[in-house]
């Protein structure tokens, strides 16, 4: 397989830079960032991770589809379909190449492979000294069972690749805890810190490029808060200690943007409950008027303009 500079050089495009757009729809997400490449003066492809393959004897090693047989001047992931572990190991592959080959790729699979597993993400909060619950992850039900019997408070049990709100629950006794082939054989547990203040309130803060670009509380009835779960966005504006811990989430797990969910405890302190490497922001967008397809696209563009210059 060739190497030469010729070969592997991005697409070149009348109307500036070509983004690749990663992403299986063509939802509003996809539209307003389309909408907001082409008003930076950039190109957005869209480009479905299920349609690309390897291909070691052409000049890049990828077949892309929508590129021809150039190579984007960056990429930004907006999300991607779940599949089976061959499947999605094949995609990320793809985005390792990607960036192997010298294309920036915003949020590159390491910092998506950091976020999917739920247990990484912990596991890098508590390294980097942040507030996040405690936090389990086990195979084995005896385990699992074993910390709910220790615990005094109630656990979390959520889906170890799962997003949303979907699939979580509440366990106070190791009876209520499902059996391995329910959960995919994988029992992530969280030390509940939420506290019922007229309903429940949680926070999303939407970072990049190290710094917050907007924020949201997100006010439910129910624990799950999730907008998708019935929770009604509201806007909020992140305070000093806010800002700075979400800066450092989206840091910790090597991310150029993330959105970062931050609850406060029954001592008023902030943690850090999740950080999203493919982040929706529909809900956040209702609430502020920073447009934040533009924020992002604008961020990428100037990435690439001071990687020109050697700056980065």
């Amino acid at each position: 397989m060739p190497h030469s500079p010729e070969l592997l050089a991005p697409l070149a495009s009348p109307s500036g830079p070509t983004i690749a757009l990663v992403t299986d729809s063509n939802d509003w997400h996809t539209r307003s960032l389309c909408k907001a490449f082409a008003a930076v003066g950039a190109r957005a492809q869209r480009l479905m991770l299920a349609a690309c393959r390897f291909d070691t004897t052409s000049p890049k090693g990828l077949i892309l589809p929508g590129l021809g047989a150039g190579l984007p001047n960056a990429v930004l992931v907006r999300d991607m379909a779940g599949g089976s572990f061959e499947a999605v190991t094949l995609r990320l592959g793809v985005l390792h190449a990607l960036q192997e080959i010298g294309i920036p790729v915003w949020n590159n699979a390491r910092t998506i492979e950091r976020c999917v597993d739920k247990s990484m993400t912990s596991f890098l909060l508590a390294r980097a000294g942040l507030p996040t619950p405690a936090t389990w992850a086990a195979e084995s039900f005896e385990a699992a069972a074993e910390i709910v019997r220790r615990e005094t408070s109630p656990l979390v049990l959520k889906p170890l690749f799962g997003s949303q709100g979907r699939g979580l629950k509440l366990i106070y006794s190791p009876e209520e805890l499902p059996p391995p082939a329910t959960v995919s054989g994988v029992y992530y547990l969280q030390r509940y810190v939420g506290v019922e203040r007229d309903g429940f309130h949680d926070f999303r803060v939407l970072v990049s490029q190290r710094r917050v670009v907007a924020a949201m509380m997100r006010h439910s009835a129910h624990w799950v808060t999730n907008v998708k779960r019935g929770g009604k966005p509201v806007a909020a504006v992140a305070d000093g200690t806010m800002r700075d811990l979400a800066i450092a989430a989206t840091a910790a797990v090597g991310a150029n943007f993330a959105g970062v969910d931050i609850v406060y405890d029954c001592d008023e302190r902030p943690t850090v409950l999740e950080v999203n490497s493919m982040p929706a922001w529909s809900g956040l967008q209702r609430t502020t008027p920073i447009d934040i397809a533009e924020t992002l696209a604008s961020d990428l563009i100037s990435g690439l303009a001071m990687r020109a210059q050697g700056n980065v």
